[in-house]
């Protein structure tokens, strides 16, 4: 169920004063804006993508060479 702030505050108005019922709606308003906000630091950029995308082919490049270097090691012992 979505229920928006003006929603809330029409629901509250009715069994409340308009003051509490705005003071509640406001309080509840910036409480989800900080739930928001933090939850959407901790996501990644596209440039975070690109720089780990480019760190992965670095890895999988070098283990390759490593692991075709140990392969002919065994060829030549």
């Amino acid at each position: 169920m979505n229920i928006s702030v003006t929603q809330l505050y029409a629901l509250l108005s009715e069994k409340l004063d308009k003051d509490v019922a705005e003071n509640l709606t406001s309080y509840i308003e910036s409480k989800v804006d900080k739930t928001v906000v933090d939850k959407t630091a901790h996501l990644a950029s596209k440039e975070d993508l690109a720089n780990t995308k480019t760190d992965m082919i670095k890895w999988f490049v070098g283990l390759f060479i490593a692991l075709a270097l140990m392969i002919i090691g065994l060829y030549f012992k």
